[in-house]
C-alpha cells in the first residue's frame, strides 16, 4: 500500500511515492529526521492553522488560514544588568545576539550592553544604527536588511533579534525583520517613552513616505517588549514630553483613573522623568503605574486587533490629521499628537459628545506637560482635508472613523467630518486656545528644538 500522510492544518491528503523514499541512503526514518503526519513548524514563536474546501466544480476551491501569536509586555528594571537573567536566558542556547542599537543610545548604554553579553558569555553582533526622524526611510530599511542577511549576520528564521532604542526605531526595524525571511522574530527593549508604551509593543511597523507618515509597513509585533523606564533617566526632558501624548491618548479614550494621575502627577512625571531622577519611591509606584495603564489600554484594542481589520482603533485618537500636517510643518510626533487630540476635543464638543468642561480638562492637561494645544497649521483646511483622504484610504474607504472623546475615559467614532464641520471646528479651537497662554503653542515643540530636522 502507498503510504500516506495528512496535513491536518489543510485538511488535504498528499501521497509520498514509494520510489522518493527509496530513493533516500536508508530506510530508517528515524536517522533522518521523519515524521509522518507531523506539522515542521518554521518558528517556535508563531503557530497556525488552516483549511481547503474543494468546490462542487472541480474548477475552484476556498482557502481559510489563521495565524497565531503571543506577545509578551513586561515591566522590568536593570536589563542589562548582569544579575538580571532575562536576555540571558533567551539567547544563551542561540549561542550568539544579533542587536540592533540606536547611535545615540550605544553612547550611553552601549558598554554596559557589551559587558552584559561578554559576562554571559554570548557572542554579541550589533549594529549601531541612527535613527532620527530624517532617517524613518526605506534606505534605513534596507541598510538593515543588509546587515540581517545572508551578507551580514545570516539571521535564522527562529532567531530573535534585540532591538534596543526608540520609537523610530522599533519601526524601522521591526520592519527590516518583517521583511527578513518574510517573518523574524525580534525583541522590542524601548528606552524612550515612545518606543516604551506605544511603537516599541505595537504590531505595526513602518517607514514614511514622502508627504505621508507611516505609510509604508507591515505587521509585525515583537516577541517581546521590556519596558525599563531607568532609561529614561538619560532623555532630553522634550523626548519624556514628547512621549507623553501617547499615554495621554489612552487616558482621554479609555482611562479615566489614567487622566486623573497625569493631572496629579504628570508634571511631576516630566520633570523627574518618571521617578529616575531623584528617590521618591512614592512617585515611582506612580511612575509603574502610569505605565503599566498606558501599554495595557494599548495593547487591549492595538495588540488583539493585530491586522487593523476594525477600526474601532481608540489609540487612533490624535493621529486622524497629524500624519499630514506633522511632516508639513516639521513638529515632533507627540505635539502634533497633542494638537490633534485638543483639536479631537473641541470637535467632539462641537458634534455635542463632550462636555465644554471635559474639553477645557483635556486642553488642560495637554498645557500642564508642556505640549502644544493648537497650531497654526490646523487653518490649512486643504491640508486638513488631504489628511482626511489619506486617512480614509488608509481606513479602507469605509470611512474616517475618527475616535474623539465622549467623555473622560470613553471615545466613538465619527464615519465623516465634513469640510464645514472641519473648519467650523478649527475656528471654535482657535478661539478657545487664542485665550491661552502663547496661544497654546509648546515646550519644544519643533523636530529642530531637540536636534533631529
Amino acid at each position: 500500500m502507498t503510504p500516506q500522510t495528512t496535513f491536518p492544518q489543510a485538511g488535504l491528503t498528499e501521497t509520498i511515492r514509494e520510489d522518493v523514499i527509496d530513493s533516500l541512503p536508508s530506510r530508517d526514518t528515524n536517522n533522518i529526521g521523519v515524521e509522518h503526519g507531523a506539522k515542521y513548524r518554521t518558528s517556535e514563536w508563531y503557530t497556525g492553522s488552516g483549511e481547503i474546501v474543494p468546490g462542487n466544480d472541480s474548477r475552484s476551491f476556498e482557502v481559510t488560514a489563521t495565524f497565531t501569536l503571543k506577545a509578551q509586555v513586561k515591566l522590568i528594571q536593570g536589563i542589562f544588568d548582569p544579575s538580571n537573567p532575562t536576555l540571558a536566558e533567551i539567547y544563551n542556547s542561540r549561542g550568539r545576539c544579533v542587536a540592533i542599537i540606536d547611535q545615540t543610545v550605544d553612547s550611553l548604554y552601549g558598554e554596559s550592553v557589551r559587558q552584559y553579553f561578554d559576562t554571559h558569555e554570548i557572542p554579541l553582533q550589533m549594529n549601531v544604527c541612527r535613527a532620527w526622524e530624517a532617517d524613518k526611510t526605506p534606505e534605513t530599511v534596507h541598510r538593515l536588511l543588509e546587515f540581517l542577511g545572508k551578507d551580514g549576520c545570516d539571521v535564522s528564521r527562529n532567531e530573535p533579534v534585540l532591538v534596543i532604542g526608540g520609537g523610530v526605531l522599533s519601526d524601522v526595524a521591526g520592519l527590516a525583520c518583517a521583511l527578513q525571511h518574510r517573518r523574524t522574530p525580534y525583541i522590542m527593549v524601548g528606552t524612550t517613552v515612545v518606543a516604551a508604551i506605544d511603537a516599541g509593543p505595537s504590531p505595526r511597523t513602518c517607514t514614511n513616505g514622502k508627504q505621508f507618515k507611516n505609510s509604508i509597513g507591515a505587521y509585525h509585533p515583537p516577541v517581546l517588549t521590556l519596558v525599563d523606564r531607568t532609561f529614561f533617566r538619560t532623555l532630553a526632558k522634550g523626548h519624556i514630553r514628547n512621549g507623553m501624548a501617547e499615554i495621554i491618548k489612552m487616558a482621554v479614550t479609555d482611562d479615566k483613573v489614567l487622566f486623573e494621575l497625569l493631572e496629579d502627577y504628570g508634571p511631576r512625571l516630566v520633570e523627574t522623568h518618571f521617578a529616575t531622577l531623584g528617590d521618591d519611591q512614592e512617585l515611582a509606584k506612580v511612575a509603574d503605574e502610569v505605565i503599566y495603564r498606558a501599554l495595557f489600554s494599548y495593547m487591549k484594542y492595538e495588540g488583539t486587533n493585530m491586522f487593523e481589520t476594525y477600526q474601532d482603533r481608540p489609540h487612533a485618537y490624535g493621529h486622524t490629521w497629524s500624519p499630514r500636517y506633522e511632516p508639513a510643518a516639521k513638529l515632533m510626533h507627540g505635539h502634533a499628537v497633542a494638537v490633534g487630540m485638543a483639536y479631537g476635543a473641541s470637535l467632539a464638543t462641537k458634534l455635542g459628545w463632550l462636555q465644554p468642561t471635559e474639553r477645557d480638562r483635556i486642553i488642560a492637561l495637554i498645557r500642564s506637560l508642556g505640549l502644544t494645544a493648537y497650531h497654526p497649521i490646523l487653518e490649512d483646511i486643504d491640508l486638513m482635508i488631504a489628511g482626511q483622504q489619506n486617512m480614509r484610504r488608509k481606513r479602507g474607504e469605509g470611512g474616517l472613523w475618527a475616535p474623539l472623546p465622549c467623555g473622560i475615559g470613553a471615545c466613538d467614532y465619527a464615519k465623516e467630518v465634513p469640510p464645514d464641520v472641519l473648519e467650523a471646528a478649527v475656528a471654535d479651537h482657535k478661539a478657545v486656545c487664542a485665550t491661552l497662554p502663547d496661544g497654546g503653542a509648546g515646550v519644544e515643540m519643533y523636530l529642530k528644538d531637540l536636534g533631529l530636522e
